[in-house]
């Protein structure tokens, strides 16, 4: 210490400025000169504590926040700083907890306010600090350190002013047992200890008289006050259920099921989902953890305790649920897997030419590549696929509305479609490689052959109508093979009723024969051309209009409303005409290609129509022998027949009798062709001319089905292998996507959103696909890549709601809440970039249960069953439908007023804030207790 004598020893004649300068230089040595010569390491370590304790209050939490201060997980607004120090040879953390908002209360902490650090909530702090060793265990072992250390930090905090408790953990880790001191501002001082009460507790202290007692019993010991029966004590408690684990299946696809027969003992929760054909997820929901509340009331004696043990936790004044999601389960089967794996197979694709280059690649010396995990599986599975995709008696129309609204902008084969079950199997089918993609495909394509050579009806594929060109061309062929069979086995059909149908034609009567032939007609007229009439016959009165010509009138589909032929004046009939020819995708490129050569518009339309226009013409003959091409003109393109303005006056929209002897009467009408038509060299005249009167029926098809139909299996036995995996890519997220589109989830409106995004991310995706941009080194396979994150992303975040939906789907809005809550924690830790999985962190949000919605979740907890009866002994009470909580916390706590520095008297009217003097907190169950003890006292 600086020597008191040094004012001695200045000058006498030293001035007064002189002085004061001096002065002012002692006193700053005074005040910096610090001597630690004398001091012990002890002192110094207080010292050191102290410093770090001035520096962390001068900052205050706003300057620690931006220092680096450390957001604790699922604890609010809660932070930590630490700083590291060394006494004795040992390394010691010093950590101080703290909140951005100090002075603001923390809330009631009989509440239970989900927020609270664990030592919050044992003792009723806020701001705390925690000193510990820097060692494997964390703790101090030996008691004279413990201490002693929570000496040096109670001596810093009280040097530094500080009213900041302060915590030591000691014991082992497993008891979580701590002891602290906190300085009150006044002569008080709280104390706190904490410890557990393992496997041994005695059977008193499993009931709650028992703990009641233990409290009162602390609490008359500290005061000597040996009379336990007239203290009202604060008593909150809250009880933790967990619903009774769902039955947890090995791990086995649907898929699998249906192929090696083995089917799994049970019911699998999600047996009604639209995903259960292919695989069984894992249940995202493990149980839910129901809490039971009873706010802080006051007990007066045992008694009201042993009669709160009988109370059910339906008399509990608060339930909140919360959902018990699942964690890292490391590879999860769904639809995102499999895709992935497609992906790859499509990058591995353009390394051969035809797909049976992957089959025989074992022998290939130059295909490492190709040999390395790529299993084919057994000829026996290959087989029950087949058998799964060529099913009789499935159709195409059931499964037509299956699709989502937005899914026909991605170019691939509609849900239920063929090509879309093929390529759903082979993301099931091996471990969806290249190798067993190509034998699966060359045995499809062997089966499609089968069907067109024995005449058989290609299932799951629409055998009428017209070629739907928004899907992709692998569908389109396999709809005009589809087509092909059916037109071939109506031709066969024909063919063995001509004999038949020519017996019935020499018996018909007249009026049968002006109706026309409907039993050897293909297809009714349609409105694609105006004019053409699509109805059948009516019964008309035509015996004034009687004509040798009527007898030799065939494919007759009815009178043409009041129309009239120009020379004969007989009424004209419309035509049964043939259905345009079908093309698919790349016929119509390679029909636009040949016709460009031409050169003009019209040569165009000619070329594009001229069998068609041949074909109607040469049925209009035979449904009509006196006509003559205006009236076929008439007929078939109204807008090259000019009519006189004066004729106008006599047109009429209905067919009858007195309409045609009117039109008699005004014979005949007076009009003439177009410019167009009535040109020299018209190709339409020049077709009239050479078209023989045949009805559709004897014609000759438009399409050839035997020639398209083998064009069609060209395509297939051919299709290059990236060809055929583009397409596959394509039809597969979409099928994926479709199927899990049917999932019922409630009304959840964020899941909606997902759907309709995931759709639009996969249009943009697999455009590249789509149009034949992709190559071998293409930037698309990393987009795939990312498209499938997107798609597991989805597929998680579907089955939790249809998992949610099936557990709660009596109580609506619980569902709804809690999926949101988890949805909001999901996108706020994934992020909208595609990133990882959810980390460390866990979801713990939890809902407020209505009155309405308790008996709900109370049907949750089936009764035990015989076998586990014995776990009744062991009961703490409060049993819901026959189970005990798994956890139970209590708080047991006396408060009183202080006046002065005494304890005032509980009548007092003049006194100071209100203080919690004891506290006493128990968690855990009936053979498991944690005990954390609070006790103000007077030094």
């Amino acid at each position: 210490m600086a020597s008191s004598s040094t004012g001695n020893k200045i000058h006498a004649d030293a001035t007064d400025d002189e002085l004061t300068e001096q002065e002012e230089e002692e006193e700053e040595e005074l005040e910096h000169f610090d001597d630690f010569t004398l001091a012990s390491s002890w002192e110094r370590f207080i010292s050191e504590i102290e410093a770090v304790l001035r520096l962390w209050m001068s900052d205050g939490p706003n300057n620690l926040l931006e220092k680096g201060a450390v957001l604790l997980e699922d604890s609010g607004n809660l932070y930590k700083v630490k700083s590291e120090m060394k006494y004795a040879m040992k390394n010691y953390c010093m950590e101080f907890y703290f909140k951005t908002d100090p002075d603001v209360d923390a809330g009631k902490l009989a509440d239970w306010n989900f927020d609270l650090h664990d030592l919050q909530l044992c003792y009723g702090v806020k701001e705390f600090l925690v000193i510990a060793p820097q060692s494997a265990s964390g703790v101090v072992l030996d008691a004279p350190e413990a201490s002693k250390l929570l000496s040096a930090i109670a001596i810093a905090l009280s040097n530094c002013s500080s009213l900041w408790p302060a915590f030591v953990p000691v014991h082992d880790p497993s008891r979580k047992a701590y002891i602290g001191i906190q300085s009150m501002g006044t002569v008080f001082t709280r104390r706190f200890e904490a410890d557990r009460i393992g496997s041994q507790v005695p059977v008193k202290l499993m009931h709650l008289e028992g703990l009641y007692e233990l409290f009162v019993s602390k609490f008359a010991y500290s005061t000597l006050d040996l009379s336990v029966h007239n203290f009202k004590v604060r008593f909150a408690m809250k009880l933790t259920f967990r619903t009774p684990p769902y039955d947890e299946d090995a791990k086995i696809t649907k898929y699998e099921e249906n192929l090696t027969g083995e089917v799994s003992s049970g019911t699998q929760w999600d047996d009604d989902c639209s995903w259960s054909q292919w695989y069984s997820a894992e249940d995202p929901v493990k149980g839910f953890e129901l809490i039971a509340i009873w706010s802080e009331k006051m007990i007066e004696s045992s008694m009201e305790m042993a009669e709160l043990e009988n109370d059910s936790p339906h008399e509990a004044e608060k339930w909140l649920i919360s959902l018990r999601p699942e964690g890292s389960s490391g590879n999860r089967i769904g639809f995102a897997s499999e895709l992935r794996l497609l992906v790859d197979a499509l990058e591995m694709s353009f390394e051969a030419q035809f797909m049976e280059d992957f089959v025989s690649a074992v022998e290939n010396p130059g295909s490492d590549n190709l040999k390395s995990s790529m299993v084919i599986p057994p000829p026996t599975v290959r087989d029950r696929v087949l058998k799964e995709l060529f099913i009789e008696g499935v159709q195409f129309s059931d499964f037509a509305d299956s699709g989502h609204k937005t899914s026909r902008a991605i170019k691939g084969a509609p849900l239920g479609s063929l090509f879309a079950q093929f390529c759903l199997h082979s993301l099931w089918f091996g471990n969806c490689n290249i190798r067993a993609i190509a034998v699966l495909w060359i045995e499809f394509v062997r089966e499609v052959r089968w069907c067109w050579e024995e005449s058989q009806l290609l299932p799951r594929m629409p055998a009428n109508g017209s070629i739907d060109l928004s899907t992709c061309l692998i569908n389109q062929k396999l709809q005009m093979i589809a087509i092909c069979i059916e037109r071939k086995c109506q031709l066969n059909e024909d063919y063995q009723d001509c004999i038949g149908s020519l017996d019935q034609m020499d018996s018909m009567s007249e009026d049968e024969s002006v109706a026309g032939d409907d039993s050897h007609s293909i297809q009714t007229p349609s409105e694609d051309f105006s004019g053409k009439v699509d109805r059948k016959p009516e019964v008309v009165d035509l015996l004034n209009d009687k004509n040798p010509s009527d007898l030799t009138r065939r494919g007759s589909a009815g009178i043409v409303d009041s129309m009239m032929l120009l020379k004969s004046r007989q009424s004209m009939h419309a035509p049964y005409t043939q259905e345009p020819p079908l093309m698919t995708e790349d016929m119509h490129e390679e029909r636009l290609k040949a016709v460009e050569a031409f050169g003009d518009s019209f040569n165009f339309s000619a070329q594009l129509e001229k069998d068609i226009l041949t074909s109607d013409m040469s049925a209009f003959k035979a449904a009509n022998p006196d006509a003559v091409f205006e009236d076929f003109i008439r007929w078939h393109s109204p807008g090259d027949w000019e009519d006189d303005k004066d004729q106008e006056g006599i047109k009429s929209s209905t067919s009858s009798a007195l309409d045609i002897k009117k039109s008699k009467e005004s014979w005949p009408p007076r009009g003439r062709l177009s410019k167009r038509m009535s040109e020299k060299g018209n190709l339409w005249r020049k077709l009239w001319n050479s078209a023989p009167a045949l009805p559709a029926s004897e014609q000759k098809p438009l399409l050839d089905p035997n020639r398209e139909g083998e064009k069609v299996l060209h395509y297939l036995e051919t299709l290059k292998p990236h060809d055929l995996l583009e397409q596959m890519v394509c039809t597969a997220f979409r099928a994926a996507a479709d199927t899990l589109s049917q999932t019922s989830y409630g009304e959840l409106k964020q899941m909606e959103t997902e759907m309709q995004q995931l759709y639009l991310t996969m249009t943009s995706a697999l455009r590249p696909l789509q149009v034949n941009r992709l190559s071998a080194d293409s930037e698309t396979f990393e987009n795939l890549r990312r498209l499938s994150v997107a798609f597991e992303q989805v597929e998680k975040l579907l089955a939790l709601a249809a998992s949610l939906h099936r557990k709660l789907i009596q109580a609506p809005r619980l569902s709804r809440e809690i999926f949101t809550d988890y949805y909001n924690f999901y996108i706020q830790t994934t992020g909208k970039s595609l990133a990882e999985d959810i980390g460390e962190k866990e979801f713990d949000n939890k809902q407020e249960v209505k009155e309405h919605e308790r008996e709900v979740l109370s049907n949750m907890f089936v009764p035990p069953t015989a076998n586990q009866s014995w776990r009744k002994v062991l009961s703490m009470g409060n049993l819901l439908n026959g189970h005990e909580p798994t956890v139970r916390e209590i708080i047991f706590s006396l408060r009183d007023r202080v006046n002065g520095n005494h304890y005032a008297a509980r009548s007092g009217s003049v006194s100071q804030q209100e203080i919690e003097t004891y506290r006493m907190y128990i968690c855990g169950t009936s053979n498991d207790l944690r005990v954390a003890l609070s006790v103000v006292s007077c030094d």
